[in-house]
């Protein structure tokens, strides 16, 4: 298959070198706005240049991945739509709950799959749990735990359009502890803090929070996030439920250091950031799409499930500004 990949940064290269090592994928095409990024993931995979999105998606390619920047990925995907072109774009599915509705309003009718980057959905362990999950295997789901703590912030230029805290990291987990239970979120309550660089409190975000989300079959969600995690990149997902319980992430690489007399666990190398946490899941992800793509399988996670996440993104800003529960219904539009 020929695949277009928009966007070239951090997220962007990294995902041209997956996709250049996925055997069904014939020919990579790269664009960015920046001439210096294409130059290098060109030479670097060997991939095809196209000079802007537009002779990107008249380059006879069988389907696109959007890694561009949060402001442009509402346009984006509507554009590859209107080229017939199936498209897989990064989350979150726009800037805000309203623009990702408007959206999804505007792509009611298309025949056109749409899939949203969620890659946690293809972890191997995260799948098992949800697996076990659908199976009834843990009983009723008392609690659900999804953490995401970096090892280090983004850059200022990234924070200043990330959307912040819940909407750029959270949202992975609300995509998560929503996929796990199979339940819509109803309320929230969130706080956040800041302790590190002050360009958070600059454009208004945080460096560390925590929300509790409440489900509307009574289970309980608990997100934890940071941006200062000096041990390394610690994504967890634990599972309560009235019979078992279950835990993803939890490898000889965790980042976490045990004070248990004579425990050796864990003693690998601590998990550095997504690019060595998630490449298989990132590789799983871009697999699935192919057959989306070709027609084999419908988009495992729609624009309306990533609208979902971002709602709960939405109400845990909202909550965490105005020190209050609020409800999804009160962000909803």
């Amino acid at each position: 298959m020929r695949i277009g990949l928009i966007g070239l940064g951090r997220i962007g290269a990294f995902h041209a070198g997956t996709l250049s090592g996925i055997p069904a994928i014939d020919s990579l095409v790269v664009t960015d706005v920046a001439p210096d990024r294409i130059k290098h993931v060109v030479d670097l995979y060997g991939a095809e240049a196209a000079g802007s999105v537009g002779a990107l998606l008249g380059a006879d390619v069988d389907g696109v991945i959007v890694a561009a920047g949060t402001d442009m990925h509402a346009d984006l995907i509507l554009a590859c739509v209107a080229a017939g072109l199936p498209v897989l774009c990064e989350k979150p599915v726009a800037r805000s709950g309203a623009e990702g509705a408007a959206l999804l309003r505007r792509l009611a009718g298309s025949d056109v799959p749409v899939q949203i980057g969620f890659q946690r959905r293809y972890d191997a362990g995260m799948a098992a749990a949800k697996a076990a999950v659908d199976r009834g295997e843990l009983g009723w789901i008392t609690t659900v735990r999804s953490t995401t703590l970096d090892p280090e912030p983004p850059s200022e230029a990234y924070i200043a359009t990330s959307g912040g805290m819940f909407r750029d990291c959270g949202v992975h987990d609300f995509d998560t502890i929503r996929w796990i239970t199979g339940q819509e979120a109803i309320e929230v309550y969130a706080v956040g803090s800041n302790r590190g660089d002050q360009f958070f409190t600059k454009y208004g975000d945080v460096d560390t929070a925590t929300a509790v989300v409440t489900f509307a079959d009574g289970a309980l969600g608990v997100v934890s996030n940071t941006r200062y995690n000096g041990r390394g990149y610690d994504v967890r997902l634990e599972v309560h439920g009235s019979r078992d319980s279950v835990a993803a992430g939890i490898d000889d690489k965790w980042p976490i250091r045990s004070t248990e007399p004579g425990a050796t666990h864990p003693g690998g190398e601590p998990h550095r950031f997504f690019m060595d946490r998630f490449q298989p899941a990132f590789r799983a992800e871009f697999e699935t799409f192919l057959d989306v793509a070709a027609g084999k399988l419908p988009s495992p996670c729609t624009v309306a499930d990533g609208l979902e996440a971002d709602w709960i993104a939405e109400a845990c800003t909202r909550s965490a500004a105005e020190h209050r529960p609020v409800r999804i219904d009160e962000v909803r539009v």
